[in-house]
């Protein structure tokens, strides 16, 4: 896998935004926590991916907390800014009503291609908010 990973790296650019970043992490099939905290920190230690990934799909699939959300939470603390994490919260919630995964995908099929494109679309935009906080402070 991390062989697949670092493959794929190779074809985002250097300059790409976090939210770019983000799409493309997810899109080669990292889960949103997963794609949100790499694209945000740079860091992709396989420990940390490990554990990020029990995040994706509201936690663990479980529809709850949406994964983007907690994959910004996770590189914010890791960037030492964890008091950022309510403001992230917050932004999220003003932009999407609320953090709950099954509210944000509610009418998607799950898995399904509308569905990943819809996730996609709201793991770039989270991992955007991350790097905003992080430059705005």
């Amino acid at each position: 896998m991390i062989g697949k990973i670092l493959r794929f790296k190779k074809k985002i650019p250097l300059n790409a935004s976090a939210g770019e970043k983000a799409g493309a992490l997810y899109a080669s099939g990292y889960n949103c926590a997963q794609a949100v905290f790499e694209a945000t920190t740079g860091n992709d230690d396989p420990g940390l991916m490990k554990m990020a990934k029990a995040f994706g799909g509201g936690i663990g699939g479980s529809k709850c907390l949406c994964g983007a959300v907690t994959g910004g939470v996770m590189a914010l603390s890791h960037l030492d800014r964890g008091d950022l994490a309510a403001r992230l919260v917050e932004e999220f919630k003003k932009q999407r009503r609320m953090t709950c995964c099954s509210g944000l995908t509610k009418g998607f099929v799950w898995k399904s291609r509308d569905h990943l494109d819809h996730c996609r679309r709201i793991t770039e935009e989270t991992a955007q908010m991350v790097a905003r906080l992080l430059h705005e402070e």
